[in-house]
């Protein structure tokens, strides 16, 4: 199934965080198609542009949405607002495909070695366990910091943004988006240093 990038002019639109909540537990709850469309025409377009930053074709970025948004759609029930914002938890997903997707391929350059026993290109359920694990000690201590230093992390890890568009993003001086980047790396690490 190919989903369009613009699906439908629906009249919902997501432009506030809390806003796509609200159509996140209306995709999980309702299987509501107007949300999904909304959510897909705020969201495609910032994962594509994600994935082409970080070095996929053209081609694959467009892979990498279909997949990610369908991973929205399937596991919308999934979503914890308590563990992060909504572009928080899809720029996670679309990371994690990124990264099962750069390991099947590095894993299948190498498959073609005879009396090679090969293990499986998933993740081991300790793997597995260890990425759950890892995003929610991210997850909770994201929450724990301020919400401007939140915010500034979030534009520069997960959608890979240098600090000097953050500065233009949110029309604030580079030296207080540098002194704030710098502060939330502080506290992040000594959160997540409780953690370990």
């Amino acid at each position: 199934m190919r989903l369009g990038i613009g699906l439908m002019n629906t009249g919902i639109e997501s432009t506030i965080p809390a806003e796509d909540a609200v159509l996140l537990r209306r995709i999980a709850e309702l299987r509501d198609r107007a949300a999904f469309a909304a959510l897909f025409d705020a969201y495609a377009p910032r994962v594509k542009s994600f994935m082409l930053r970080k070095g996929a074709s053209l081609e694959q970025a467009e892979d990498l949405v279909q997949e990610t948004m369908i991973a929205v759609w399937n596991k919308a029930a999934l979503y914890a607002p308590e563990r992060g914002g909504v572009s928080t938890w899809i720029f996670t997903i679309a990371r994690n495909l990124r990264i099962d997707r750069l390991r099947r391929e590095k894993a299948s350059m190498f498959t073609d070695l005879d009396d090679y026993d090969a293990e499986s290109g998933e993740a081991s359920q300790d793997e597995a366990m260890g990425r759950v694990q890892e995003d929610a000690a991210v997850a909770k201590a994201l929450a724990q910091i301020p919400a401007e230093q939140r915010e500034l992390l979030i534009l520069s890890y997960v959608e890979d943004l240098p600090q000097s568009e953050i500065a233009q993003r949110l029309q604030i001086p580079l030296g207080t988006v540098k002194s704030r980047m710098r502060l939330a790396y502080n506290r992040m690490r000594k959160l997540l240093e409780t953690v370990a």
